[in-house]
């Protein structure tokens, strides 16, 4: 798979650095050639004489070296690599990425760089949590960085939950996956659908839901990174638009139906929007205004279109791939089986949105892959790496299908 490729290793101050020389051997067996940056905190965990054993390349370290800076200066270390690998990407090392600073041998390198990067990102649960490392992390994928996890588990600290780095066979799968599915989906177009739909009461007031939009925008980037001509319609989300993907933002399901449509005739269809089944029959033109002893409004509600219905309808115009989605809070597989068959798409992505599980504006996802076959589970994953899974799928389908 890795003959002729080559890797630039960013190994960043992280316990989980003691697996990179493992992830080095691994990926040199696939045929990869890899060379490494290690920074400060990295040195910590794993020596320089140990990954440049295994790599069979010179370890760089200073950025004011001047002799590393006369044979192999930084912007041609930059350069000089097919994808640029950051494991594990501490959220130090996120942040200055994010940021575009350029303190180090390591970040300068990313900032000078016009490779492909890909993060697998290494810390604890809470760091990981937090919204400053979620809105770094959501900046880098907007900038078309590659996500490798990271995975639920037990941690060096004690604590348990989402942070662990990927396993080095994990991290080689996408590394792999990273070259096999670059323009995978050359001259496909996709449309998707994100975040929720607003039907209005009045001018102030709506019916919603606490969708995010997380995971819909994370296909979208999925898609686009492997070459599809990628449509977004989102409803009102906070997520910013992802690159290479034409957004389309609406409010309503009304119009989020007819800008699907308007955008068809599509390969793929995945609508992992969670739109408002229902909207208010007669929207109040002015404020509703409360009176000191009203009553409240009695409000009349009626079906708002199926969209996924619509798409999988479509006629000559059908996606050859229609992708629902269900959002259930008991039995998910049977639910979303039989809403397979009511809506007549192709496949369903079914997940458990009780307030228990933190799906609804969470970060991590555990959904079933519905099929005419039957349901595959998938284990708790980042909604970017179920993303990247879902396209890949989507991909395989594809060319399952092409004579």
């Amino acid at each position: 798979m890795g003959e002729g490729k080559r890797i630039l290793l960013v190994v960043s101050g992280g316990i989980a650095a003691y697996k990179c020389p493992d992830l080095v051997r691994r990926l040199r067996e696939r045929g990869y050639g890899v060379r490494c940056v290690l920074t400060q905190g990295g040195a910590q965990f794993v020596t320089p004489l140990a990954l440049g054993a295994v790599s069979g390349d010179t370890v760089y370290q200073d950025l004011f070296s001047l002799t590393d800076e006369s044979e192999m200066g930084h912007i041609r270390l930059s350069r000089e690599a097919d994808l640029v690998l950051v494991a594990p990407a501490t959220a130090n090392i996120i942040a200055a990425m994010a940021a575009g600073l350029a303190g180090d041998l390591a970040t300068t390198v990313l900032l000078a760089t016009d490779k492909p990067v890909m993060i697998a990102p290494a810390m604890n649960v809470r760091m990981w949590e937090h919204p400053a490392t979620r809105a770094n992390v959501t900046t880098l994928r907007n900038r078309g960085i590659g996500l490798v996890g990271p995975e639920a588990g037990d941690m060096a600290c004690g604590e348990t939950g989402m942070g662990r780095m990927s396993d080095p066979n994990d991290i080689v799968a996408a590394v792999d996956g990273f070259f096999r599915n670059a323009g995978r989906l050359a001259g496909r177009k996709a449309v998707i659908t994100s975040g929720p739909t607003f039907e209005a009461i009045d001018p102030v007031r709506f019916i919603g839901n606490h969708s995010s939009g997380k995971q819909g925008h994370a296909i979208a980037a999925a898609l686009a990174h492997m070459g599809a001509q990628t449509t977004l319609v989102t409803g009102p989300t906070a997520q910013p638009d992802p690159s290479g993907v034409s957004v389309i933002h609406v409010r309503s399901a009304r119009e989020m139906h007819d800008a699907c449509l308007e955008a068809l005739p599509a390969d793929i269809a995945v609508c992992a929007a969670a739109v408002a089944d229902w909207r208010v029959a007669d929207e109040a033109a002015q404020k509703i205004k409360k009176g000191a002893n009203a009553a409240p409004p009695s409000l009349t509600l009626i079906p708002n279109p199926d969209i996924l219905a619509a798409l999988a309808a479509a006629g000559n115009k059908r996606p050859r791939l229609v992708v629902g989605f269900a959002a259930e809070t008991e039995n998910v597989v049977e639910n979303a089986t039989a809403k397979r068959a009511r809506k007549g798409c192709d496949w369903i992505v079914a997940n458990d949105v009780s307030p228990s599980t933190g799906t609804f504006g969470g970060d991590a996802n555990a959904v079933h892959l519905i099929d005419g076959e039957g349901a595959e589970s998938w284990p708790l994953l980042s909604k970017e790496a179920v993303a990247e899974r879902l396209a890949t799928r989507i991909a395989e389908r594809l060319e399952e299908a092409t004579p």
